[in-house]
């Protein structure tokens, strides 16, 4: 009776051992796993700081255009203006008329 308790035993302990190798793979897979997706924040966090970086930049230059419209809009140049609205309206009848005979 003592050995037929042995066995089974002994039939656990493997059971136990195939068991504990499986998990350790799968330990070792979601490790893997976990690496990978740090990385992928890091690198994706990176992306978007150098991404803000260019917006604040984009801003700037914007801010500053605006400014200097401000400027010219106080200053008195609505001939200024005209003349641009004719050479904006002339470009595209010209591409119009570009567009239409190709």
């Amino acid at each position: 009776m003592r050995r037929a308790h042995a066995g089974e035993q002994s039939v656990y302990e493997e059971e136990n051992q195939k068991m504990e190798e499986e998990l350790r793979h799968k330990v070792t897979a979601l490790k893997a796993i976990s690496i990978n997706i740090g990385e992928e924040v890091r690198g994706q966090n990176k992306m978007l700081k150098d991404m803000d970086d260019d917006m604040s930049k984009v801003g700037g230059f914007l801010g500053s255009t605006m400014n200097k419209l401000k400027q010219i809009s106080r200053g008195g140049y609505g001939k200024m203006y005209l003349y641009l609205a004719l050479f904006t309206f002339a470009v595209f009848f010209v591409m119009y008329f570009l567009i239409r005979l190709s």
